[in-house]
């Protein structure tokens, strides 16, 4: 104690608070080392050979005591203090606000709010948080992770990021690997000599020793400790790849095919026994090498989840071990494969996809590229497969690696994902590809490019569109109005219940990219409804609701199939019309005048317009079904969606509702269809 004096330890007694009145002081070993910039308050128990950084503060006013276990390295910046309520009983039985056991670290700028009790042997990565939490011995929690309100088993291993705060969690946490105790051991070691050299760096005879063992302990390191991995046939993607599967708590499989395997996608399973990062690069090594000129790809799965996460080709044939083309990429295309792929990726005047555009924008913006790919099984469950992401600043070899995944999922869907790495969000969705071989951009994010040939200037630009003008001009409409779109889909049964699913999101504002992705939606899920949907994001409501195909009706329907205003008011069945309500708009409705002065009269009132409809079984049981709801106030929307309702239930009784809002009440049932 006297030692520790001697070198000015900032040690002080609790300051006097409603919550602390001993004025207890800080306990510290001889041969403990605390640095003069930290900070040390209160009934803190510091044991032997225990090094405190730089930079800490250690805060026993409020909760107390604390008990810091012999071995333990305190890092720069640790802040530790604890609640006034709430205590962890130590290993010698005793009531603790926070214990840290011993050859326990706790890394640069971690935040260890007690109560909380840390086991022997743990490490506790940089920013990392602990509060009211017990983690158990041997456990390795990684960078930025947050612990709270849970107790981790021993020998658990929590990823950089987690946020673990339900027990649920932390028990579904995988095992600590040897790699990862290797590392926390290295960390450790390099601030148990720190915390020598801190001791004696004034005194030649004790720090030359040192120095010596510190040169020979780097020796066996470079030649023995850390494996290098430069010499296997592995590139530094796949490596990564297996280390973040296996952090993630995923199972590690492979799979091969020879070529005619690969084009019936028959792949073989291989087995992979090793557990640890080292053990399965080994195995995969093993298997490179054993069927060298097959295609060899690698498998990752969730266990919980019972699904893929990850199919991954890490060889392809041509490929010799230690010397494989990239994993993103193919060398071996015939030139017949090549023209084809290369021709879908180039601009063509009059083609409808832009790709090298989309990918430099996203390039030059900092976003990284990823690819995602599914069979139409799984397109239609949309349950896509994750592909290795497109590291790279080069335009040239990014198109290139999107010509391999082209040819690698042939037969597939494949979709082009644009990502900010700032804000983790998708930035874009784009399909590239589809099973018929067809390359058609369905953008759904912020993209650069067009997605279409079409222009905005004018209705003339889309005479090549698969959607009517009167769709197109409610687009431009919605648009113009700030409101986002969306799409929906149904077969026959799921549309007589109502039961509509969604098609891939569309978050695009340019009126060329929403039309391709409604295109796209239309061709994906031809025979069945699909309709538009008007999004009013600030009320978050729907605004309109617009059938824009019908089971029967191809998507290469062009206005010149119409034969005229009936047949393409049946074909949409809501089409919002730009008259002034001075009844001449309506020459073509199928509505009365006086329903049509009914709905004005509603309107002109404040009154709310609904529809309701019941086949003549339900007619007889006053048993009413509710139309697609009516949120406008505007009496030629309106009337076209009531014209809506109508036409998607010919042959039934419709009727037409007058709603007091204030009231809550009914003023009008008004039948204006039979049977």
């Amino acid at each position: 104690m006297e030692e520790s004096k001697s070198v000015n330890v900032p040690t002080m007694a609790a300051p006097p608070t409603p919550w602390s009145k001993n004025l207890a002081e800080p306990e510290i070993d001889d041969s403990a080392y605390v640095h003069s910039f930290s900070n040390l308050i209160g009934n803190v128990k510091v044991g032997a050979n225990v090094l405190i950084a730089p930079g800490t503060s250690i805060r026993a006013d409020e909760g107390t005591p604390f008990y810091i276990g012999k071995g333990s390295n305190i890092q720069d910046g640790v802040v530790i203090h604890g609640l006034e309520q709430g205590r962890v009983i130590g290993d010698d039985n005793q009531e603790y606000s926070v214990w840290i056991g011993e050859q326990s670290c706790i890394t640069h700028l971690a935040l260890i709010h007690g109560p909380v009790y840390i086991g022997n042997q743990c490490f506790i990565g940089f920013r990392s948080t602990v509060f009211n939490a017990r983690i158990g011995d041997g456990c390795i929690v990684m960078m930025h992770a947050l612990i709270q309100d849970v107790e981790i088993p021993a020998g658990k291993f929590v990823p950089s990021g987690a946020v673990i705060t339900s027990q649920q969690q932390a028990d579904r946490l995988p095992d600590a690997q040897p790699e990862d105790r290797e590392f926390a051991s290295h960390v450790v070691h390099i601030n148990e000599s720190l915390a020598a050299g801190y001791h004696c760096f004034e005194d030649d005879a004790c720090i030359n020793p040192i120095k010596e063992q510190a040169s020979q302990m780097q020796d066996k390191v470079n030649s023995n400790d850390y494996q290098s991995v430069s010499n296997m046939s592995l590139s530094s993607e796949i490596v990564n790849q297996v280390s973040s599967l296996l952090r993630q708590g995923c199972t590690i499989g492979a799979e091969h095919a020879n070529q005619r395997r690969f084009k019936t996608k028959s792949w073989l399973t291989c087995s992979i026994t090793g557990t640890s990062e080292r053990e399965v690069l080994s195995e995969l090594e093993g298997l490179l090498s054993q069927y060298q000129g097959e295609y060899v790809r690698l498998i990752g799965v969730d266990p919980m989840a019972k699904r893929r996460v990850l199919e991954m080709i890490i060889q392809r044939p041509g490929d010799t071990p230690g010397n494989p083309s990239h994993v993103s990429t193919t060398k071996h295309l015939d030139k017949k494969a090549s023209r084809k792929i290369t021709s879908s990726l180039n601009i063509n005047g009059n083609g409808n996809t832009n790709l090298a555009g989309e990918v430099r924008s996203l390039i030059q913006s900092g976003y990284h590229i990823g690819i995602e790919h599914a069979t139409p099984r799984r397109y239609k469950t949309k349950s896509w497969l994750t592909a290795p992401s497109i590291d790279t600043h080069s335009e040239s070899q990014a198109l290139r690696t999107l010509e391999g995944y082209l040819a690698d999922f042939q037969g597939e869907y494949v979709r082009l994902i644009g990502i900010d790495p700032q804000a983790k969000r998708r930035v874009s969705q784009t399909i590239i590809q589809r099973p018929d071989g067809q390359v058609s951009p369905t953008s759904s994010g912020k993209s650069s490019y067009s997605g279409s040939s079409r222009t905005n200037n004018g209705s003339s630009s889309h005479t090549s569109s698969s959607l009517s003008a009167e769709a197109i001009s409610q687009i431009r409409s919605l648009l113009a109005q700030g409101y986002q779109i969306g799409s929906e889909h149904a077969d026959k049964r799921r549309f007589k219940t109502k039961s509509w699913q969604t098609c891939s999101p569309i978050d695009s504002s340019n009126e060329s990219q929403v039309i391709a992705a409604l295109e796209a939606c239309m061709q994906d899920h031809s025979g069945e409804y699909v309709r538009l949907i008007g999004i009013d994001t600030q009320a978050k409501r729907r605004v309109a609701e617009i059938i824009i195909q019908r089971p029967g009706q191809t998507t290469n329907n062009t206005t010149n199939n119409r034969k005229n205003s009936t047949t393409s008011s049946s074909n949409y069945t809501i089409s919002y019309s730009n008259n002034n309500g001075n009844g001449n708009g309506y020459s073509s409705s199928n509505l009365d005048s006086k329903t049509i002065d009914q709905v004005r009269s509603l309107l002109r009132q404040g009154f709310k317009i609904g529809t309701e409809h019941a086949n003549k079984r339900r007619f007889k049981t006053k048993s009413w079904q509710s139309c697609a709801p009516i949120d406008s106030s505007n009496e030629s929307e309106v009337i076209s969606l009531l014209q809506g309702c109508i036409e998607d239930h010919k042959g039934e009784y419709v009727r037409l509702i007058g709603i007091d809002t204030e009231a809550k009440r009914r003023v009008l049932e008004s039948i204006i269809q039979r049977p």
